[in-house]
């Protein structure tokens, strides 16, 4: 190791001293915010001109900075094992810094973005209920990186509403996809009979035996009502999936609602999720990571399957000939999109096509926004209910009168949810007509943010959390605890 280090030192040394260039050259705005943030936390160790005071020999020479460069050099694994040389090494290898660095290139263990490693360790890693952000204990990146290349990795069942996502958290993206949870077998069947078919079905696809790893499920908002019937309707599908799942020897369970998940994907704890499914429209209002059903979760008659149904009379009316549901909804994917101003876009007559594979071209006229237009007109696809703006709305003026917190804005960030939610000019639209109903006061620090990953939104929030280095230990359910409690 020390004349490895020597040689690497020699090197380093003759470089880094010639140029007058500093230790990190990012020129990247966020990358350098997120730096900032981890100086913070950090000790100052890294003066150019500081010397190590150790019994080392030589190397008492090094200053800390070229120290640094050298440790980039021989990677975290290596680095790690010079924290038992001495106390002034231990510091050094120790500061955060370092670590900020090695994960951010040498992260290949579950493909997770700087920003949301950042996000879930500093926000999620305590578990539910989630601390305020002043009571966030101090990190240390070094036993960060440690947990996280150590864990096996768990699975992820994203259960939907139209179709299920499935995968491993290691991976990239989801894996494949199915029937949800809620549709697949004999819907007359016992939940308990249903749940443990469809588990199993995805356990054979991934390959994978069930006690093998944890695993993450993703719960459709379901009985949104805050009723005492909607919270038993809750508690027993909840309590059905950890029964099948411990039967099953699943070794721990984390069950968490699609709408927490696409928020955490978003990188926020609060706000109102908007999630666009497939038969309904949920607007959930969520303060640190909790749903807030006393104040209110609005469900709007409106979903995905609408607007295919809406597009494919459109083409019906103009004698296009498709060969399945599929196409209609490849184009409303492909072509639809939401106009900024309704009657404006009307005048215009603008057409747009695309080629379906197996089908050939389609052309689209006004149909191209007067699907997605019924999210605020729904009158138009002959459905009688209110509009998608006037729910969230509805939603932000219930969240300011019931004062829940201090932070009177945490409700003022939507974030947009679902395959649907995906349409070009929803965000922009939304904030315009939300602005137009809401108080000055009400829309002052108002943000719309579109799907983070689009349809999987709420996958990639699973993924967010079975990374993080806690996982385990504050976020699965184990089957001892579970039977302790029920």
């Amino acid at each position: 190791m020390s004349i490895l280090l020597k040689k690497v030192w020699e090197t380093m040394s003759t470089r880094l001293l010639s140029s007058s260039s500093t230790c990190y050259s990012d020129t990247d705005d966020q990358r350098k915010r997120n730096l900032d943030l981890m100086y913070e936390e950090s000790d100052d160790l890294y003066n150019k001109y500081c010397y190590l005071t150790s019994t080392t020999g030589a190397f008492d020479k090094i200053p800390s900075d070229i120290f640094h460069q050298i440790l980039k050099f021989l990677g975290p694994k290596e680095s790690a094992k010079l924290t038992l040389v001495c106390k002034s090494w231990n510091l050094l290898v120790s500061d955060n810094r370092l670590w900020v660095f090695f994960l951010q290139n040498y992260n290949t263990h579950d493909y997770s973005t700087w920003d949301s490693i950042v996000f879930a360790e500093k926000h999620l890693r305590s578990g539910y209920p989630l601390l305020p952000p002043h009571q966030s204990p101090r990190l240390s990146f070094m036993s960060i990186y440690g947990q996280r290349s150590e864990l096996t990795g768990s699975v992820i069942i994203d259960g939907g509403t139209g179709y299920c996502k499935f995968g491993w958290s290691k991976y990239a993206s989801p894996s494949g996809r199915s029937a949800t949870f809620l549709e697949f077998g004999n819907i007359e069947s016992p939940m308990y009979s249903r749940l443990r078919h469809f588990f199993a079905t995805i356990y054979s696809r991934m390959q994978v035996k069930p006690s093998g790893q944890p695993i993450i499920v993703s719960i459709p908002i379901s009985q949104s009502h805050g009723t005492d019937s909607g919270k038993a309707a809750r508690r027993q599908l909840k309590e059905t999936i950890h029964q099948v799942l411990f039967d099953m020897n699943v070794p721990a369970v984390c069950a968490i609602n699609q709408a927490t998940l696409a928020l955490y994907a978003a990188r926020r704890t609060s706000g109102i999720v908007v999630n666009i499914g497939f038969n309904v429209t949920s607007v959930v209002p969520i303060l640190r990571g909790k749903v807030m059903r006393d104040v209110g979760v609005e469900v709007v008659e409106l979903g995905a399957s609408k607007l295919t149904g809406f597009l494919k009379e459109k083409m019906q009316q103009k004698n296009m000939r498709f060969g399945s549901l599929y196409t209609v909804r490849t184009l409303k994917e492909n072509l639809c999109y939401v106009a900024a101003d309704y009657e404006e876009a009307l005048s215009k007559n603008k057409q747009a096509s695309f080629k379906v594979a197996g089908e050939g071209w389609f052309t689209l006229s006004n149909e191209c926004f007067q699907t997605g237009e019924i999210l605020f007109q729904p009158q138009l696809g002959g459905v009688n209910t209110i509009g998608l703006h006037h729910a969230i709305a509805l939603c932000m003026n219930r969240c300011q009168a019931a004062e829940a917190t201090v932070d009177g804005g945490w409700f003022k960030t939507v974030v947009l949810a679902g395959g649907t939610a995906c349409l070009l000019g929803l965000p922009e639209r939304l904030d315009k007509e939300l602005r137009s109903l809401l108080t000055p006061s009400l829309s002052e620090g108002l943000r719309v943010l579109p799907p983070a990953y689009g349809a999987e939104s709420a996958w990639f929030g699973a993924k967010t959390i079975s990374n993080m280095s806690t996982f385990g230990e504050t976020w699965c359910v184990t089957k001892k605890q579970f039977r302790r409690k029920s």
